[in-house]
């Protein structure tokens, strides 16, 4: 199934393949996107990484979330449905 995880306080300098790189030490990455401003195409400071199983999943956000990556402390948790 593969669970969907909210990124947040990412780094102003990450990248889609800095965060799928960060993310793949735990298992396979469907999908990582940072979400952008539309006006200024500058990251708004979070994004969502799709996880393939949901133990790849946990594994990711126990060990990331309040982690320091790259000068900021980024919060990683289950994404929630709109």
């Amino acid at each position: 199934m593969g669970k969907k995880l909210y990124v947040g306080n990412i780094s102003p300098a990450a990248d889609q393949a800095s965060l799928e790189a960060l993310f793949s030490v735990f298992g396979t990455v469907k999908k990582a996107y940072i979400v952008t401003d539309r006006q200024t195409g500058e990251s708004k400071g979070f994004g969502f990484v799709e996880m393939s199983s949901d133990a790849e999943a946990k594994a990711a956000i126990d060990a990331l979330d309040g982690k320091d990556c790259g000068g900021y402390t980024v919060k990683v948790n289950e994404a929630k449905s709109k």
